[in-house]
């Protein structure tokens, strides 16, 4: 989510009635401090009060903010208004609309996080919504506009959330400080936030992938890591091959790269730092 930038369009699913708090909180104190317009269209089942809630509105920041309109909480109902059934062609126009009112009130672009639960609110045609995911790309080509869409995994079904997943050009991890790990083929690629929380998670998927591995060259892709803390950054030295069977090949950024020369890396000649921008 951190790494979310104007003309993005995420995915991200949730379980829990409370489990999409951290990311719609953090999705828009972002913007704030990018100077752009926030706009939250949360699920229909929640009153406005405790949309607020989950952002902290209390805060000085957030109530500030909400006074001068650049952070609004509304509903998908409201925003095709007068329209009363969706269809993707209204939307874009008032997405395309909000986004050319928040250039013009100053701010640097418009952020949307959108509930897909107006879906069933609206009874729209989930083909249709599907279909207008897939074809929204105009809406963030040289636009500074960025979007989440929320699905709620016990809503949609299984076929649905594969279906958008793959739709999205970004993919968020469901919850702030969680680790994503996915193995490939001589491959362990490892996303989100590797610290204490998530040390035995990130100790586990390093023995696995070279378990799979079995010799050879294992590359360690910490390139989407968000944090690496110190001690696990040890963890993956303590971890590199001693024997000579193997090498590990870490990509990462200039962040972590210079914690792992600082632990010891640059003396281990069976492992390769290999530096990537994000």
């Amino acid at each position: 989510m951190q790494q979310l930038r104007a003309g993005d369009h995420a995915f991200v699913s949730y379980d829990g009635d409370d489990a999409d708090r951290d990311v719609v909180s953090a999705f828009a104190w972002a913007g704030l401090a990018e100077r752009e317009k926030v706009l939250v269209l949360a699920a229909p089942k929640l009153h406005e009060d405790d949309v607020w809630d989950r952002l902290d509105a209390p805060g000085a920041l957030l109530g500030a903010a909400r006074e001068r309109g650049q952070l609004v909480v509304s509903s998908m109902r409201a925003l095709i208004h007068p329209d009363e059934a969706f269809t993707p062609q209204r939307q874009w126009q008032r997405i395309s609309e909000e986004t050319d009112q928040a250039l013009a009130e100053g701010y640097k672009g418009l952020r949307t996080y959108i509930d897909m639960h107006w879906v069933g609110d609206l009874n729209a045609d989930v083909e249709m919504m599907k279909w207008r995911e897939s074809h929204a790309h105009h809406l963030f080509v040289d636009r500074p506009y960025t979007e989440i869409c929320a699905y709620d995994s016990r809503w949609f079904t299984p076929d649905v959330l594969t279906a958008m997943h793959e739709a999205h050009p970004c993919r968020l991890l469901p919850a702030l400080g969680a680790l994503h790990v996915e193995h490939t083929p001589g491959t362990v690629r490892l996303a989100g936030e590797a610290d204490l929380a998530t040390r035995q998670e990130f100790i586990g998927a390093l023995h696995e992938a070279l378990r799979r591995l079995d010799g050879g060259e294992l590359t360690v892709d910490l390139s989407d890591l968000i944090f690496l803390s110190a001690a696990c950054a040890v963890d993956l030295l303590r971890l590199v091959p001693a024997d000579g069977r193997g090498r590990i090949r870490v990509r990462c950024g200039p962040v972590p790269a210079r914690l792992l020369k600082q632990a010891g890396a640059d003396a281990m000649p069976q492992l390769l730092l290999s530096e990537v921008e994000r």
